[in-house]
């Protein structure tokens, strides 16, 4: 038996994707990257915005269109979770559907169809309760590469009022350090030379088991755990929670990547307010000269969300004035999305989509002069990079300041090894990426 899986959306489900097929392989099914060898056809969806579910329906309508009598279609994933059985009226040709927190029961669910002979027959896991089970390690298969993200919580309690993670994900559940650090282990046994920690809130390790500065504690015990791992590297940090131990373990420790990943949202207090976000900015601008002063070669990344409801000029203004002053080293802007069931959905003055559209060119436009201004400090340093893809006499990597997907990376002339290290000279510096050769 084989099955084929299409992973959308963020990193975390990636995690979750590798998992997937970890269980299948280990029950016996075997990957395919050719839907029509598969018997089992999997798309693990996306359900934060609208393009994110727009991309999710056309993928598993593709599959559904040219599906065999003999082909089982599953939705796993957020959207899945969101929506459930009304998935299979946005796609008719579905025949299983198990979410984000059942989707460990990927071979009870795919067993179930197989043995039920019905294509059609819609077969879905019932959601758990409130309470949750624990989660124990997993065996991940994970593609031919040298990265892996790692999640080591679930869920959310913050009580963002644009996102509906919480009502797909649930409450926030650190996962065991144990756990934690078998599947590491295992993951360097494999070969990876890259470990990001992930979660809705990685800096919310351990608060739900009453525990203060959990996060710095693991990334202790990681390095303990596995001393080879050239690269330990930190995502989704909330700003109020970046404790003086964990920026303390970042500097002393050389395998832990100075990069901090510290979503902010928007600059302006009465936006952060509306948002139900922290909104002391003063605070946010002195953990940004802590984290450059301790670490003077950090890379910080944000994130903001522009046209929010009610969102005024002056407003506006002041996000380009911060995103100016502090200069991030990388910056993702996103247009406002009206999510169902959330606060700010119910917010009467909701923005055109031309202003939106019209904000996020403006705020890209300042970041990129930033990033240009940024990369060329490093036109004639030398910097290590992690070798990803080679074609053409030019290979693919990225340095300790690019995170996977959504930062720049390092275009190297000449064809090296991939998934390992080379020291690069840097020569020349785009809006985004550095260009570079071997000495």
């Amino acid at each position: 038996m084989r099955f084929h899986l299409l992973s959308l959306g963020c990193p975390k489900n990636t995690v979750e994707s590798e998992g997937l097929t970890g269980l299948l392989h280990r029950a016996g099914y075997e990957p395919t990257d050719d839907p029509q060898e598969a018997d089992i056809l999997i798309v693990n969806t996306c359900g934060f915005i609208d393009s994110a579910r727009a991309e999710s329906v056309a993928a598993l309508r593709e599959l559904g269109e040219t599906k065999g009598p003999d082909q089982y279609l599953v939705a796993a994933g957020c959207m899945a979770e969101r929506y459930g059985t009304e998935m299979a009226r946005m796609v008719p040709s579905l025949d299983g559907i198990i979410g984000t927190r059942r989707w460990r029961e990927i071979v009870a669910l795919v067993e179930g169809l197989l043995a039920d002979h019905r294509p059609g027959a819609l077969h879905q896991l019932p959601l758990p309760g409130p309470r949750h089970p624990p989660v124990h390690p997993l065996a991940r298969q994970c593609a031919a590469v040298a990265t892996a993200y790692v999640k080591i919580a679930e869920g959310c309690d913050a009580p963002c009022a644009f996102c509906a993670i919480p009502q797909i994900k649930g409450a926030f559940r650190s996962k065991p350090k144990k756990a934690i650090l078998t599947e590491i282990r295992e993951l360097a046994e494999q070969g990876i030379k890259e470990i990001i920690l992930i979660a809705q809130d990685t800096t919310s390790y351990g608060r739900d088991w009453k525990q203060k500065h959990a996060l710095a504690s693991l990334v202790r015990d990681i390095l303990t755990a596995v001393p080879a791992l050239p690269w330990l590297r930190i995502m989704y940090t909330y700003p109020q929670h970046v404790s003086s131990q964990l920026i303390e373990v970042m500097a002393s420790n050389h395998q832990v990547c100075h990069y901090l990943d510290l979503p902010l949202q928007h600059a302006h207090p009465e936006v952060l307010r509306r948002m139900n976000r922290p909104h002391d900015m003063e605070h946010v601008r002195s953990l940004i000269k802590r984290l450059r002063k301790a670490m003077p070669d950090i890379a910080l990344r944000t994130s903001f969300i522009v046209g929010y409801p009610e969102e005024t000029k002056d407003e506006f203004q002041t996000l380009l004035e911060f995103m100016n002053e502090t200069a991030f080293d990388r910056v993702g802007v996103f247009t406002y999305s009206r999510e169902q069931g959330t606060k700010a959905a119910e917010l009467r003055e909701q923005l055109p989509q031309p202003v939106k559209e019209d904000r996020y060119q403006r705020a890209m436009a300042l970041q990129q002069r930033i990033s240009l201004r940024k990369n060329r400090q490093f036109v004639g340093q030398e910097l290590q990079v992690l070798v990803e893809g080679v074609g053409d006499d030019i290979s693919v990597g990225r340095s300790y300041r690019d995170a996977p997907e959504v930062d720049g990376m390092v275009l190297i002339h000449g064809e090296l090894p991939t998934n390992e290290f080379a020291s690069v000279r840097i020569t020349e510096a785009l809006e985004y990426d550095l260009v570079g050769r071997i000495e």
